[in-house]
């Protein structure tokens, strides 16, 4: 009987402030355990943004570098492309050359072979001939003379072996062809030697009566 009465009695003050403080206790580790998983949660935000704007760097990066790559690749293509055009079209050159020292003696061959001897003829006939045959491989080749007789001199594609007064001539023309020159699809292979005009220079007295008058 008495230990149902000690059951239903009311609790003691002590007993009261102990259980506030374990129910206070346990809603503040709730609280701190939502309050940390909830820092974790924008922490790993944090960091995935982080990372994703890493990637995206990187990305760029790549891309760039693929880009750069690209146009590189087509650079050295278009230098490998030009190289063979030239080595094809230029390629001859210097065989060119050799064969103009041929073709040289035979123009001074026929300019030596003066009279009328059926010997001196028949040697121009065959060196006429030899020279066609070579005009002919030359065209075939782009291999083009530089005959400027009468035009304006060019530094470019003539030589000026010197300059000779003339009253017919225009002044800075070609006068005379010492040795024609010669282009192979356009690039210069020896440029044509040549005499060029100038004005006749005036008499002293012609100078003074121009300055009285």
């Amino acid at each position: 009987m008495s230990h149902q009465q000690s059951s239903h009695e009311p609790q003691s003050d002590s007993d009261l402030i102990a259980e506030v403080l374990e129910q206070t206790a346990e809603n503040v580790n709730e609280e701190s355990a939502e309050a940390t998983a909830a820092e974790t949660s924008e922490i790993d935000i944090a960091a995935l943004q982080q990372q994703l704007e890493e990637a995206k760097q990187q990305a760029a990066e790549n891309w760039d570098k693929a880009v750069r790559t690209v146009a590189e690749m087509e650079n050295l293509k278009k230098r490998v492309q030009k190289d063979l055009d030239d080595e094809r079209k230029y390629g001859l050159a210097k065989f060119a050359k050799e064969l103009l020292s041929v073709l040289d003696s035979l123009e001074l061959g026929i300019q030596a072979a003066t009279g009328d001897s059926p010997e001196v003829l028949k040697l121009r006939e065959g060196s006429e001939l030899n020279i066609k045959q070579f005009e002919s491989v030359f065209a075939k080749f782009n291999i083009e003379a530089i005959n400027p007789l009468g035009q304006p001199f060019n530094p470019e594609l003539h030589q000026a072996m010197v300059m000779q007064p003339s009253e017919t001539a225009e002044p800075n023309s070609v006068l005379n062809v010492f040795q024609k020159g010669y282009v192979l699809n356009g690039r210069l292979l020896r440029p044509a030697m040549v005499v060029v005009a100038k004005a006749v220079d005036k008499p002293a007295d012609s100078a003074k009566l121009d300055e009285q008058a």
